[in-house]
């Protein structure tokens, strides 16, 4: 597996907050403003591309672990920036710190685990839970 992964690496993204990543549509609130699992799916998809570059083929990395501030409102149309930083490597463990901010302030804060993993045999195992799973229900 790959091990040449840069010392502080910083990765950030822009992402526009559509009427799709409002609280109010996605059901984790009442109002016209970014959701937590927006915010959560934004800060992740940054800590994840960061790594693509550096992956072998045939491996990936999985989120296992979010720990996440959300700490202003940000409204529709608005433009969200992502910065993660990987403050740390150890072995197929990686640690992010990720900052977001809209055009106005600093909106969350988030301490991020991702996995490297073997694509193939990742798959395998969940292929395999599906199939117990059917087998349960069946029964």
């Amino acid at each position: 597996m790959t091990t040449d992964f840069p010392k502080n690496l910083i990765y950030s993204h822009e992402y526009k907050v559509t009427e799709a990543d409002l609280a109010v549509v996605c059901g984790s609130g009442s109002l016209a403003v970014l959701s937590t699992p927006s915010l959560v799916a934004f800060m992740e998809h940054s800590a994840h591309a960061s790594l693509l570059p550096y992956l072998e083929v045939g491996h990936a990395t999985v989120g296992v672990s979010m720990q996440i501030e959300h700490l202003k409102p940000t409204l529709p149309g608005m433009t969200v920036l992502c910065q993660a930083k990987l403050v740390q490597v150890d072995g197929r463990k990686f640690i992010f710190e990720i900052e977001a901010y809209d055009k106005v302030s600093l909106i969350g804060t988030a301490h991020h685990e991702r996995f490297l993993i073997d694509s193939d045999i990742f798959m395998q195992k969940a292929e395999k839970r599906g199939e117990t799973l059917t087998t349960s229900i069946v029964k």
